[in-house]
């Protein structure tokens, strides 16, 4: 989520200045674009995963401060993988260093995770909690929801004052799916249920809107084949719980302005685009700011005289639109880039898992930015917004509407087609076939036996509340408990007993 709020910025927060900030940001992103100043031609990728802790006994452990500290104190390990908090006191998030995926770029990325993962579980032990990676905390209940399960860093706290005042009313969180939860907070807190993993994709300015349009398209498929979020307060939901749940717990829309059709800040968008900054301007337009200003740069000054702007303002109020595929400017070792950042897919379950959602969407998303026809001239707009609500109720039984063969199972579009395209993507990307087939082999695997993280949750605890008799509660505790060992033994989802 970013850099840390200062008290001092908050208390001279000036919102006119600060929209204001916010253009000359716009116009001088606009300006090196022009001057054809981003860097270019280099795809470097990169991974965030959120991560929950839960106690022994399977509640939500709302001990990041303890956890971080442990993992602070612990020597240089901390800088592999920037350990930082999250929203709530029971999340945690860490960022990898961004590389190239050529050769066995996915395969370094899995053992460096796999590292990372064994350091934060030791800092766990020393706290008296365990990890989980899982999509939105099965544990976790409406009688959690008070502020004390927000992180203690300002600026969470701080956001969940701005979004409850832009809205003026509790949130409400409705959802039906498989069971029901209707649920009002005065607090943001229901967000925090949610962690996943982003994969980052440094692209040329000029290639963002095809590899963006491509990204978008594919999300349902993303969606349908890593759901990992079946549960919330208790109750059996959708198979991505966390798609409706973002939207609702995130919602800073009034009543009214709910009626007249403004956007909720999760959104996954209304049209294809032809150019980064129109996802900006959209920012712009229809989002307020949250968060205030913590820089003194004029962007406009140091474009002018050749320099690399930060754009604080800018990734500020860009970090506080939740969209499933965030356009993202950053500077790297002092260069300037643009980036699509893929929030679609859950955290979990199990690093072999991550990094076989990461060779889909990788090779997905290079295969169809650079199709001879692509996806969005062979697609309207809104079916992919269908694909991707679809999947987030079906899970891996969804069906997708996909060019050329018209309403199909996900599960055999990704066996007869998509499959062979992912593999094509990640070869142009140098790739070495060894991690291609591996990877992808999790993903047929998933799709030949019907079983990801979600059909697991469920099923595991149908069996605890059946064949043992426990009732819901204990039996999400169970199941919580089995999948965080399960997830630290290593062996991917499709492979695990019930």
């Amino acid at each position: 989520m970013g850099d840390e709020v200062t008290g001092s910025a908050l208390r001279h927060w000036d919102h006119p200045a600060y929209t204001a900030r916010l253009q000359a940001g716009r116009t001088a992103l606009a300006q090196l674009l022009t001057d054809r100043r981003l860097d270019r031609d280099r795809p470097m990728t990169g991974l965030e995963l959120e991560l929950d802790l839960v106690e022994p006994n399977g509640d939500p452990a709302f001990a990041n401060d303890a956890v971080l500290e442990h993992l602070h104190t612990s020597g240089e390990e901390d800088a592999l993988y920037g350990a930082q908090h999250e929203l709530g006191a029971f999340n945690i998030e860490l960022n990898l260093p961004p590389r190239l995926l050529d050769g066995a770029g996915i395969s370094w990325y899995e053992s460096d995770l796999a590292a990372v993962l064994s350091e934060v579980r030791e800092a766990g032990e020393k706290a008296g909690v365990q990890v989980c990676p899982i999509g939105t905390m099965p544990t976790l209940y409406t009688d959690h929801m008070g502020v004390d399960a927000l992180s203690r860093t300002k600026r969470y706290r701080i956001l969940n004052d701005e979004i409850m005042s832009q809205r003026g009313e509790d949130l409400r969180i409705d959802i039906r799916g498989a069971e029901s939860v209707d649920f009002t907070s005065s607090t943001i807190a229901p967000e925090a249920a949610n962690t996943s993993v982003q994969f980052h994709l440094q692209v040329s300015p000029e290639d963002f809107a095809r590899y963006w349009n491509a990204a978008q398209a594919i999300a349902g498929v993303q969606v349908a084949t890593g759901a990992n979020s079946p549960y919330l307060f208790g109750r059996q939901l959708w198979a991505e719980t966390r798609v409706i749940l973002f939207e609702q717990g995130t919602d800073t829309r009034r009543a009214n302005q709910r009626k007249a059709g403004a956007k909720p800040r999760a959104w996954f968008g209304e049209r294809w685009i032809d150019g980064v900054l129109e996802l900006f301007d959209e920012n712009y337009r229809h989002f307020a700011p949250l968060l205030p200003l913590c820089d003194e740069e004029d962007p406009l000054a140091v474009t002018a005289a050749g320099g690399v702007p930060s754009l604080r303002e800018l990734r500020y109020h860009n970090g506080t639109v939740y969209r499933w595929n965030r356009p993202v400017y950053d500077v790297f070792s002092g260069r300037p880039h643009v980036r699509v950042e893929n929030r679609v897919v859950a955290a979990g379950p199990t690093t072999m898992d991550i990094c076989a959602n990461m060779a889909l969407f990788y090779g997905l998303v290079v295969h169809y930015a650079n199709a001879p026809v692509p996806l969005s001239e062979r697609m309207d707009f809104a079916q992919a917004a269908a694909n991707f609500r679809s999947a987030a109720r079906h899970g891996i039984q969804a069906d997708q509407w996909w060019p050329g063969r018209g309403l199909v199972p996900v599960r055999a579009l990704v066996l007869e087609e998509l499959l062979p395209a992912a593999a094509e993507g990640l070869a142009a990307m140098g790739v070495v076939s060894r991690d291609i087939g591996r990877f992808l082999g999790v993903i047929e695997a998933r799709c030949r036996r019907g079983v990801n993280g979600s059909t697991w949750q469920v099923a595991r605890v149908q069996v605890a509340e059946h064949r043992q008799c426990l009732e819901r509660r204990d039996a999400l505790r169970a199941m919580v408990l089995d999948y965080a060992a399960r997830s630290a033994d290593g062996r991917p989802v499709h492979e695990w007993e019930v």
